[in-house]
């Protein structure tokens, strides 16, 4: 596939999966819920959760605009990185990718939501997707954004890789799982040292270090 054409395909389908992923996933929930499952960007301005919903929008933003750019000839392909497997396999991932996220996110049903808000209690899943990992949504976020990287190998794709990667790991960490400790206690303890953060296995909660971080925030 040439640079142009792996450029075209990687925005296509870009766009696409950012319809369905958050318009179209949007649009159902409120049809299902009455509420868009929107929650903003938690934190104040300068904190470490702030940063990650920044980061988020920033890598949205810049893997819209690193196709685009490459198009354009703005951003260029690094001859070295022109290798005409490379392009396919970072289609296979991103349209992989999609179908992870997209199938997540139903199987999450009403308590899908983007962002966090602390005073609500959403039911906790366990079940399809989520049995074995438990942001299964970011695992294929992060497929979709590194499949556009190999079809564009550009520095502002990598920019967008490396954003998004920040981005979910603060949101994760940092936002999600001490919410999902504080509303779920013993359940979601029990739940994330069998099921991996990111990918089967890995990212187990132990035990000792679920209990530690729920006693740090009741302090």
């Amino acid at each position: 596939m040439k640079t142009t054409a792996a450029a075209a395909v990687a925005l296509v389908v870009y766009l696409l999966g950012l319809a369905a992923a958050f318009g179209w996933q949007t649009w159902r929930h409120w049809k299902t819920t009455g509420s868009t499952g929107y929650r903003g960007i938690s934190g104040r301005p300068g904190s470490l959760h702030w940063w990650g919903g920044l980061l988020f929008a920033a890598a949205v933003l810049l893997g819209a605009a690193a196709p685009v750019l490459a198009l354009t000839g703005v951003a260029s392909v690094p001859t070295g990185l022109r290798h005409p497997a490379l392009p396919w396999t970072g289609l296979i991932a991103a349209v992989a990718g999609i179908a992870v996220t997209l199938a997540a996110q139903r199987q999450l049903g009403a308590s899908w939501r983007i962002g966090v808000d602390t005073t609500e209690r959403t039911a906790l899943v366990t079940g399809g997707l989520f049995a074995h990992i438990r942001n299964p949504i970011f695992t294929g976020m992060l497929a979709v954004t590194t499949g556009l990287t190999l079809m564009v190998p550009t520095i502002v794709s990598t920019l967008a890789l490396a954003c998004l990667l920040t981005a979910i790991q603060i949101q994760v960490r940092a936002v999600e799982e001490p919410y999902l400790l504080t509303t779920h206690s013993t359940a979601y303890q029990a739940y994330a040292t069998r099921a991996g953060r990111f990918l089967p296995g890995l990212g187990r909660l132990t035990p000792s270090s679920s209990s530690a971080s729920q006693q740090r925030r009741q302090r």
